[in-house]
């Protein structure tokens, strides 16, 4: 294993919506010695958003995989990476560490050897994996079952993408009837652009839950069902499908026949087709092997800070229980004042400022009504990895919804907190304290989403206001996405490079 040199660099994992935000800013803001090292499996920015439709639609597949700007971020070989330049690797990243991360180059076996980079931070923005139906580097894979012949290995560059999209296509072409599992934006774009596009077909959405998108307005869910129905897909609410069905239909399945599943509560439903798009799971394997205590084990999320900043969640000291009488002595002996004190002025956690050490978590008395209280145990919050900053849906941020917009405003708190802490670094033994010195706290927005129903309707949430559009394209306006990666006024032509 070859071991690039250390200098003063930033490594950002992943390069979608999120990476390449972070090292936007970053390559704006650092001092000059520093350099930005952007990582990513893919040989270019993918367009994820587009790739239901592209599934489904012909013709524009080549639209979702976006150069990056070699400008900015010139594509470099793994052996010339002592050049203090910003950079951009084609590359998996197998392991990382406090201060080092491991690549693999997405090459033939053996054509090159696996090398180490050292950092001083980083920006983990590896998301998470997608469903089956959009996941490219799932190669195909038949959604519960391996397809007889192995395809080749995936590597994550354009042609390969385009030419994955084009068997989903195919796949979706020959099919009769479809069933798609799961009632979230994906599934009701999968459901309605099949729908639109191939009217002939049978369409059944399936989604376990009494009402679609539920993290979002009611209004939402009821513009989404009329959509669907106006397309006549069958929509199904409140049912579960019975995965020891669909694998049982695995194993008995014939080639040329449709397959039955069942709900659990018997229902049974045939199509020729199965589309799981029943969420996500968080890509936050690396964090767990290199420490498993930041990465909650039931979510698979990883914890961070407000800061964006990766942290371990801090156990009562010494496993102290406390029982009912515990808190009964608790409330007792504080007043109102320390208990206002107490709730209402929690300390900022940064790299350079800890929690205090406590006995015990702060406990934080919230009146439900005259004779219920609520106590919330609080535990202190502190970073034990101040250089490393995750960013995305690999984050447990406070409830954030998980979307491109979301990882886009998460990496700019993150980028600019690194700048902070490194103008710190070059400020140390100065009189002088920045104002600028305290590091920035992430907050999520409101919920905010934009759902196609159909090739031109779609609904959205955007600040709390709900309303219905129909002027939609059939590539969901991609050029847009390459005017905002450095391509402005591309043209069709332009799209395949």
């Amino acid at each position: 294993m070859s071991t690039a040199s250390r200098t003063k660099t930033v490594v950002v994992l992943g390069g979608s919506y999120g990476g390449y935000r972070a090292a936007r800013v970053l390559v704006d803001g650092l001092p000059q010695d520093w350099r930005v090292i952007l990582v990513d499996r893919n040989s270019h920015l993918n367009h994820v958003y587009t790739f239901s439709r592209y599934a489904v639609l012909p013709g524009h597949e080549h639209k979702a995989f976006i150069p990056y700007n070699e400008g900015l971020f010139p594509s470099s070989p793994l052996d010339t990476l002592s050049s203090s330049s910003h950079t951009r690797i084609h590359a998996t990243v197998t392991s990382i560490d406090r201060h080092r991360i491991t690549l693999s180059p997405n090459l033939p076996a053996g054509e090159l050897q696996q090398v180490s980079i050292d950092f001083d931070y980083a920006v983990y923005a590896l998301g998470s994996h997608l469903p089956s139906p959009i996941d490219l580097w799932g190669c195909c894979e038949e959604y519960g079952e391996k397809p007889s012949l192995e395809p080749p290995a995936y590597g994550g560059t354009k042609l390969e993408g385009i030419s994955s999209l084009q068997e989903r296509q195919k796949r979706i072409e020959a099919a009769t009837s479809v069933l798609v599992v799961g009632g979230g934006a994906l599934g009701i774009q999968f459901a309605s652009d099949i729908a639109a596009v191939h009217p002939q077909k049978r369409v059944t959405l399936l989604h376990s839950r009494r009402r679609l998108l539920p993290k979002f307005d009611n209004v939402v869910h009821e513009e989404a069902l009329q959509g669907l129905q106006e397309l006549n897909v069958r929509v199904i609410l409140g049912e579960r499908l019975d995965f020891e069905s669909l694998r049982q239909t695995s194993a008995t399945k014939s080639p040329s026949g449709p397959r039955v599943v069942r709900t659990f509560s018997g229902q049974e439903i045939s199509a020729d087709l199965l589309l799981l798009c029943t969420g996500q799971k968080p890509n936050t394997g690396l964090l767990r092997d290199m420490d498993p205590r930041t990465v909650d084990p039931e979510t698979g999320l990883a914890s961070v800070l407000r800061t964006m900043q990766l942290c371990v969640p801090q156990p009562l000291p010494h496993d102290v229980e406390l029982d009912v009488n515990d808190i009964l002595h608790w409330l007792q002996n504080m007043t109102l004042g320390e208990a206002i004190e107490k709730s209402e002025s929690p300390i900022p956690m940064t790299s350079t400022q800890s929690s205090p050490r406590t006995p015990y978590s702060t406990l934080s008395p919230s009146p439900l009504s005259s004779t219920d209280t609520l106590l919330e145990f609080e535990q202190p919050r502190e970073t034990l990895y101040p250089n490393i900053f995750v960013v995305g849906d690999a984050a447990d941020a406070f409830d954030a919804i998980k979307a491109g917009h979301t990882a886009y405003y998460q990496a700019e708190v993150a980028a600019r907190n690194i700048l902070r802490l490194i103008r710190q670094e070059q400020k140390v033994g100065l009189a002088a304290k920045d104002p600028d010195s305290e590091l920035e706290e992430y907050a999520p927005g409101p919920p905010a989403i934009k759902v196609s129903l159909g090739l031109t309707k779609a609904v959205y949430e955007v600040n709390g206001v709900v309303d219905t559009k129909d002027d939609g394209v059939d590539d969901l306006n991609a050029a847009a996405m390459w005017a905002a990666h450095g391509m402005r006024d591309v043209s069709e032509e332009d799209m395949f490079a």
